[in-house]
């Protein structure tokens, strides 16, 4: 053997997909593919000092929860962290690592973790997807390695609407294309969206009844149809424009929602709402009605203005377009009624003026939906020593067959 190949056992799987094993020298080394107890020959392809990263070369003693994968990609794509295990076992190892990060990161002994809510559907259901062209100009996705698009002939993610779409298109080789996304809403309306570093429109024969937007430095240009498409939650309709954000899993925002509603206690007359993150409004428009006002903040100008049509109908609403951070400081002075707090901020967490910010302001109940649960639990440990209980966290499958975990806490004061 040579230095870099090694044989050992690998003992859990961690966040980000892999499975951790130890190298002679004691450190750990990080695995994508692999399942816990499988010995496995590994290459290293990454050394630091404390740690290392390896590939399987080969497995010597498969594990008998290994399953077949569905998609002939799953070793090659970086999409998918999970088809070999069966559904019952990837939402076993969510919730593992989910309490494993709130111990390790947020120091939170025994961390209140509640039972996983699973996906109604294991297979396409999402309802935004994004490819990367290859230089032949073939739709694809970023390899497992994380260095190049290769083309790809199947993919069991996207909802049927765009799964039957996406195999129609067909670009020119070397385009200056950096990326081409589809969002399906209501009704299976399709947008199709061309990312470019040109501000020249791109030739594109479609004969599908589809929007197509061209976006050249942040500004979207209609090419055919609209720049929005409407999704319906549960039963409130939501314009989504091409540029703004939204749950890619529609069926799981919609129990998101009922959780949420079920879980934060009808306020007070008096009562605030401070949507942080708010987007589009997806939580604002289910609470509106309950609060004497609700303040929303949020730094994408295109999801503003959503936030601004899906809310109209309310008379209680402020919105603050800019960061959290930036904002909520200067707010915190300003808020004298009881506040309740829903935060739903990107995976980078909450920004720690942000966060002392909401301390400051003092909610009763703070409701924080995360999608990364190292960032949650440095966050809740925050929360925590600035005076807050952590009553519990569920966290709910959005991304089957890929090591993504949502969740949504409930802080009290």
């Amino acid at each position: 053997m040579s230095d870099s190949t090694f044989e050992i056992t690998l003992e859990k799987l961690t966040y980000g997909g892999e499975s951790m094993g130890r190298l002679p020298d004691g450190r750990a080394v990080f695995i994508p593919f692999g399942l816990p107890n499988e010995v496995v020959k590994i290459r290293l392809t990454q050394e630091k000092q404390n740690f290392a990263r390896g590939e399987i070369i080969e497995i010597l003693k498969p594990s008998p929860d290994r399953i077949t994968a569905k998609c002939k990609h799953f070793l090659q794509c970086g999409g998918c962290h999970y088809q070999h295990m069966s559904y019952e076992n990837q939402l076993l190892a969510k919730t593992e690592i989910l309490q494993d990060q709130l111990q390790r990161i947020g120091k939170i002994e025994n961390p209140p973790v509640k039972n996983i809510i699973s996906s109604p559907s294991e297979w396409n259901y999402r309802n935004h997807i994004q490819f990367h062209l290859t230089d032949e100009g073939k739709l694809g996705f970023i390899n497992s390695k994380g260095n190049s698009a290769f083309g790809i002939e199947e993919c069991h993610l996207p909802e049927p609407a765009i799964d039957s779409f996406w195999r129609q298109l067909e670009f020119e080789s070397n385009t200056n294309l950096e990326r081409v996304s589809l969002r399906s809403g209501d009704e299976n309306d399709l947008i199709l969206i061309l990312e470019s570093e040109s501000p020249e429109t791109p030739e594109l024969e479609v004969e599908a009844n589809v929007s197509v937007i061209h976006v050249y430095e942040n500004h979207p240009v209609v090419i055919a149809g609209q720049d929005h498409t409407f999704i319906k939650i549960l039963d409130k309709d939501f314009k989504v424009s091409s540029q703004s954000f939204f749950q890619v899993n529609i069926k799981m925002a919609e129990k998101m929602v009922e959780h949420l509603i079920n879980q934060i206690p009808t306020p007070d007359s008096q009562t605030t709402l401070l949507d942080i993150y708010c987007g589009v409004g997806l939580f604002s428009k289910f609470f509106a009605n309950k609060y004497q006002k609700v303040i929303g903040i949020e730094s994408s100008p295109s999801a503003c203005e959503d936030f601004v049509f899906n809310l109209d109908e309310f008379e209680n609403i402020d919105l603050y377009e800019g960061s959290a951070e930036e904002i909520l400081p200067k707010l915190a002075n300003q808020i004298t009624t009881p506040t309740h707090v829903i935060l739903d901020p990107p995976r980078a967490g909450i920004e720690k003026h942000a966060l002392d910010a909401i301390v400051n302001i003092k909610p009763q109940i703070i409701a924080y939906v995360s999608c990364d649960p190292s960032t949650l639990a440095r966050d809740a440990a925050r929360l925590i020593s600035g005076g807050y209980k952590l009553k519990h966290v569920t966290p709910f499958d959005l991304f089957p067959q890929t090591y993504h975990i949502e969740s949504i806490s409930i802080f009290e004061i």
